[in-house]
């Protein structure tokens, strides 16, 4: 029962769901060619729901985009965001799991029909192709589908609507700004770079002196061991230079801007922070999301292997060897999962000063 205009209607289960619709939509070519193939069933079914899901995912990042699009993103929309990210991750987790199921089809039951899917294939499901490009997978980082643009095996309006997305912005290129916009990384009295920097020397410099005073190692050891620990050099003005990062942008081996990497690194060393809770949480959740979809890129790489071996997909592509290449090259999120390198333990943090730690703690005046 739905309200409408403070009255009340009535629909049926049946036809809210367009049930019938629904189950009328297998169309099984080994059937329609006179061969009926039973595991072809299995095979249009998962498929469908995986483009469901699809449907629902983009559902999900499209308003989450549009929260990041105002220049205030407030608190509760924070909360609301990370919350509809967290369902994205749930669903690409549900998505892994259904490869199980796609699994109980054997390679010789695949073979019944592959024959008449010539020359349909995953390259063509223009929703995963929307999702990627909503979670800001740059273009110059995808794999090319015979050398043309992967947008190419769509129609004019579907290629336009992707160039769409990356014009009005994608949750990467929103996220960037957002950190960018982050303020608490010029306060007065407290530079956080240079009081970075001194923690990571003194952090160093511990490890170092653990090593030298090593009794296990040998002479040789210690010294492979204190390159692998690296200098403030290595952390600082490789990592965090400004130059180098803009360089490394340019070669595309960065997304994020200098300034929303530091705020980003501020963000993760001071999470506990009330203020910055809610912050470490979305960029979280970012990182969850691509981990599940290399998860899913590289299972559907083993089942490639596993069902067809190294022969030419059905849309032509190198099968398993495009596939297994996609997990790593089409990371989406990898600038965050650098900062890791950048962490130093709770022990080594520099302090706050009052003022800035009230300002990242919750007040309420009580009239």
């Amino acid at each position: 029962m739905t309200s409408k205009g403070g009255k009340y209607t009535t629909i049926h289960y049946q036809n809210y769901l367009q049930i019938d619709e629904i189950l009328s939509a297998q169309k099984l070519r080994s059937e329609e060619l006179g061969t009926p193939a039973h595991e072809e069933m299995l095979f249009v079914i998962v498929h469908q729901v995986y483009e469901l899901w699809f449907k629902q995912i983009i559902h999900e990042l499209e308003s989450v985009i549009v929260f990041f699009q105002d220049k205030e993103v407030i608190e509760s929309s924070l909360s609301v965001a990370i919350g509809r990210l967290k369902r994205v991750e749930k669903i690409l987790k549900l998505l892994v799991e259904q490869i199980r199921i796609m699994e109980t089809m054997t390679p010789l039951d695949f073979l019944d029909f592959r024959n008449y899917l010539f020359p349909a294939s995953g390259f063509q499901s223009f929703q995963f192709r929307v999702i990627e490009c909503l979670l800001g997978l740059p273009e110059a980082q995808r794999m090319t589908y015979f050398g043309q643009k992967f947008s190419s095996v769509f129609d004019e309006n579907q290629q336009a609507y992707l160039d769409g997305i990356y014009a009005t912005g994608t949750l990467l290129s929103e996220v960037n700004e957002w950190l960018e916009r982050t303020p608490f990384l010029e306060l007065d009295g407290f530079d956080f770079l240079s009081e970075y920097k001194a923690a990571l020397k003194n952090m160093l410099a511990k490890e170092t002196a653990a090593i030298d005073n090593s009794s296990y190692l040998s002479d040789k050891e210690k010294e492979m061991r204190k390159q692998m620990v690296g200098s403030t050099d290595t952390y600082f003005d490789a990592i965090l230079n400004p130059e180098t990062h803009q360089k490394l942008m340019q070669e595309g081996k960065k997304q994020l801007s200098y300034k929303a990497t530091v705020a980003a690194l501020f963000i993760n060393l001071y999470r506990e922070e009330p203020i910055l809770q809610l912050p470490f949480q979305f960029v979280t959740c970012l990182i969850d999301i691509d981990n599940q979809l290399t998860n899913w890129r590289y299972r559907h790489a083993q089942m490639v292997l596993r069902m067809i071996g190294n022969k030419i997909g059905t849309g032509g592509s190198s099968g398993h060897d495009y596939l297994s290449k996609t997990t790593s090259k089409h990371q989406i999120y990898s600038d965050f999962h650098g900062i890791s390198s950048l962490l130093i333990p709770r022990s080594e943090l520099p302090d706050l000063p009052s003022g800035i730690r009230q300002q990242l703690n919750f007040h309420f005046n009580i009239q």
